[in-house]
């Protein structure tokens, strides 16, 4: 009997789980993506880009949408198909031939699965790949964006309370009668003026080393001006391009196996310890854990209640109330962590609790449900 009617069931409920979760991730991907890409494409038209840099960081940006929305599409369709399987009392003729609800879970087990196989790719290998590429092109732009700011003869305002003068550019690159003013603390304005000045590339961000010239800074209130000569002066051009203000690495840029085993080197470009990185790492495997357990939480949840004609609106916001308390408890584990990183099993403590949850609605589910009239048990 199980490789006949069951064996059809099972994939017959898997494909229609699968084609529900490739419905809501798409839907879900393009919400996302719609409004960070009008943000991100703002940025770039301010910073003179073309499309093609448009559409190469909005790749790069797409593998943690992704991963974003699998879990959240992986509880949809579980809570839609059960919820349509109930309507139509498939449900019901299956457990009436008597399979367990344990049994009844398998299809959603295996579709779990393969949610949680695509969230561990997403987290594990592909998105620090991606965020260390990400990374390295927005330093590029940042430092092309410099270069567009030294325009000869033309007074540019690259942020808001920041004005910029260049008369003259030498073919060697020198700087010639430059001028800064910085009003962006509304107590003060600063302006700098120099003869000359040179533009130095640094670890951080590019950097105006000006020479012979004077500091004034102007106090509205107390109606006072004060003045510093100097023989060269730096100033940092980080604000004016949003460039890196650290130079280090993110650990989302760190791929999973250097995080499990960092070196020396990757301890002080992260400015982490071992213990950290060890959470974060362990963080990606549990999130994948997680996409395995959301739409088991729809399923069980829903399997509960039954059929009723009444619906199972009920079952529907308690399984999203599931949800919201083991993201809750995410939350509460990542602020214990924060305090002692060393506890990094804690990580996966959300995800055995999701799967325990889901085993207790299981046998809940298979109880038999005793009848009452007149308030005394049939």
């Amino acid at each position: 009997m199980d490789e006949g009617p069951v064996a059809r069931f099972d994939r017959y409920m898997l494909s229609q789980l699968m084609m529900l979760f490739g419905f809501f991730a798409l839907v879900l991907v393009l919400v996302y993506w719609v409004n960070s890409a009008v943000q991100l494409f703002d940025q770039l038209v301010a910073d003179g880009q073309n499309l093609s840099v448009f559409l190469e960081l909005t790749m790069l940006t797409l593998p943690s949408l992704i991963r974003l929305v699998l879990p959240i599409a992986g509880f949809a369709a579980a809570l839609y198909v059960t919820n349509r399987l109930s309507s139509d009392s498939e449900l019901t003729v299956m457990q009436a031939t008597g399979f367990s609800p344990f049994r009844l879970a398998r299809p959603v087990l295996a579709f779990g699965i393969v949610a949680g196989l695509l969230t561990g790719a997403l987290t594990v290998v592909i998105n620090p790949l991606a965020n260390a590429r990400l990374a390295d092109r927005q330093a590029e732009i940042a430092r092309s964006a410099t270069a567009r700011l030294l325009q000869e003869g033309e007074f540019l305002s690259p942020i808001s309370g920041i004005t910029l003068y260049i008369r003259d550019i030498t073919p060697e690159g020198e700087l010639r009668d430059l001028l800064i003013s910085d009003s962006r603390d509304p107590e003060e304005t600063v302006t700098y003026t120099a003869s000359s000045a040179y533009l130095v590339e640094t670890a951080t961000a590019p950097q105006l080393v000006m020479i012979d010239g004077l500091v004034q800074v102007l106090q509205p209130e107390a109606a006072r001006l004060s003045t510093t000569r100097f023989e060269d002066f730096a100033y940092d051009l980080e604000p004016l391009t949003r460039a890196s203000d650290s130079g280090r690495r993110r650990t989302r840029e760190v791929s999973t196996l250097e995080l499990l085993r960092p070196t020396p080197e990757t301890l002080e470009a992260t400015d982490r310890n071992a213990a950290q990185l060890a959470v974060e790492a362990h963080d990606r495997v549990a999130a994948a854990l997680l996409s395995v357990a959301a739409p088991l939480i729809g399923f069980a949840t829903l399997l509960i209640g039954g059929f009723s004609r009444f619906g199972v609106w009920r079952q529907i916001l308690g399984a999203i109330g599931l949800i919201i308390l083991v993201q809750s408890l995410e939350s509460v584990v990542a602020s214990a962590l924060r305090g002692d990183p060393s506890r990094w099993p804690l990580v996966y403590v959300p995800a055995i609790a999701a799967l325990a949850i889901v085993a207790v609605e299981l046998v809940l589910a298979g109880r038999p449900r005793r009848k009452y009239r007149r308030g005394v048990p049939a």
